[in-house]
């Protein structure tokens, strides 16, 4: 069985690179490609999902336990 996949929306407003048509291919198809990190609040990290506040250095929320990728 062959599968052909097309890339649609080549145009003038085309991704700019080989990782930005990647990108774009894992997006078209249900896929996260945006790197979600830490917020910051003065000296602290602050989770995007639920504003919690944490200390530098920690690896997930410890109240919705998010973690960065």
């Amino acid at each position: 069985m062959l599968v052909w996949h097309t890339m649609s929306r080549m145009s003038s407003s085309a991704p700019s690179s080989d990782d930005d048509v990647f990108d774009e291919f894992l997006s078209d198809h249900g896929h996260e490609t945006e790197i979600v990190r830490w917020e910051r609040s003065y000296n602290k990290l602050q989770c995007p999902e639920c504003g919690a506040l944490h200390e530098e250095g920690s690896a997930r929320c410890s109240v919705c336990d998010w973690r960065p990728n």
